[in-house]
C-alpha cells in the first residue's frame, strides 16, 4: 500500500495512525498530524493545502481531545472540511486514524 498517491497535482494520504499508541486522544492526533507535516513537506506540499480530512475515531467522547490538537495545527483560515466518523475498532489502542487529500 502507498502512504502517498498523487494524481493531477492531488496528493491523496491513506490511513495515517499514531506510532505511540499509550497516549491519549490528543497524543494521538498530536502525532498524527506530526506524520501528516512530514509526508506533505515530502510530497512538495503544506498543511495549507490540505483540501479535505475524514477521521476515524473510536470514541467520540474523546472528540474535543481531538479537536483541540485539529485546531491548534491549523490557522483557523486554513480549515479543511472535514468529516469524522465514530468507528467500533481500528486496531489495538488506536484511538484516531486520517485519511486527507491535498493540493501539490
Amino acid at each position: 500500500m502507498h502512504r502517498v498517491v498523487e494524481h493531477a497535482g492531488v496528493l491523496y494520504f491513506g490511513g495515517i495512525v499514531a506510532e505511540d499508541r499509550s497516549v491519549s486522544m490528543k497524543g494521538q492526533t498530536e502525532q498524527v498530524l506530526a506524520r501528516i507535516d512530514a509526508l506533505l513537506a515530502e510530497t512538495g506540499s503544506d498543511k495549507s493545502k490540505v483540501l479535505t480530512a475524514t477521521l476515524y475515531i473510536t470514541d467520540m467522547n474523546l472528540k474535543d481531545e481531538m479537536n483541540a490538537a485539529w485546531t491548534a495545527w491549523f490557522a483557523p483560515e486554513l480549515l479543511p472540511s472535514r468529516s469524522t466518523i465514530g468507528v467500533a475498532e481500528l486496531g489495538p489502542n488506536v484511538l484516531i486514524e486520517a485519511v486527507i487529500t491535498a493540493a501539490k
